[in-house]
């Protein structure tokens, strides 16, 4: 993925993606920028210049070929292959995530789940739990490079520590800690220049009741007014 593209511009690609994929599945050849638009949330003029970005050009007359544009955004994105992801820590929220049917579609494989529990670790599962003490020379021996870290609060900063002495580079992170590579490494130097995104799912939802109330405060005062 490139270096210069920003976390915005990213998850509208991956949006592009999906939306290509149904409209592939339906049998549908060329789309054009207010297809995409519409069916992402943007405007026309936003999808040309996202695309014009990454160096994308369609067509005024016959818009974009979509498996062209699947297969460009498919590289910039690295959706060549399936992606194999590990988590650490097998309670809920990891056990909900490894069970995740989705990531199948978008070509991400959990491969194996790592708990300090012996009661959850299982190694016949179809997505086997690993003692976490193995995570090091499992990550090492298949290349992996993206975990989810779902374990409780108080372990997650020794974890994550962990994970990226193992080698892992980038990080979904569902504890409460917010966590920052800055300090584990030297990014001018460290070959893993790690990245991380913290889902606080109470800020989140806090967020959302703020965006309501304000909605309703607009509201009363509109009618007052």
């Amino acid at each position: 993925m490139g270096q210069g593209l920003n976390k915005s511009l990213v998850l509208r690609l991956v949006r592009y993606l999906r939306v290509l994929k149904k409209l592939k599945s339906l049998g549908i050849v060329n789309v054009f920028s207010n297809n995409l638009g519409d069916a992402v949330g943007v405007t026309p003029a936003v999808v040309r210049k996202d695309f014009s970005l990454i160096n994308i050009q369609g067509n005024k007359r016959g818009g974009y070929n979509i498996d062209t544009l699947m297969a460009e955004l498919g590289n910039i994105l690295g959706k060549q292959e399936g992606q194999d992801v590990i988590i650490v820590g097998c309670g809920r929220i990891g056990t909900a995530l490894m069970n995740y049917k989705e990531f199948d579609k978008e070509g991400i494989r959990v491969v194996a789940g790592f708990d300090s529990d012996p009661v959850k670790q299982n190694t016949e599962l179809a997505i086997p739990i690993y003692p976490i003490e193995t995570m090091r020379e499992y990550v090492k021996e298949r290349g992996i490079e993206v975990g989810i870290l779902a374990v409780p609060e108080s372990a997650a900063n020794r974890v994550f520590d962990e994970m990226v002495g193992a080698g892992i580079r980038g990080f979904l992170n569902f504890t409460s800690v917010e966590l920052k590579c800055e300090g584990k490494c030297e990014r001018t130097s460290c070959p893993r220049n790690c990245t991380v995104h913290n889902v606080n799912i109470g800020l989140e939802l806090e967020n959302l009741f703020y965006l309501i109330n304000m909605d309703k405060i607009k509201e009363t005062s509109q009618e007052n007014a």
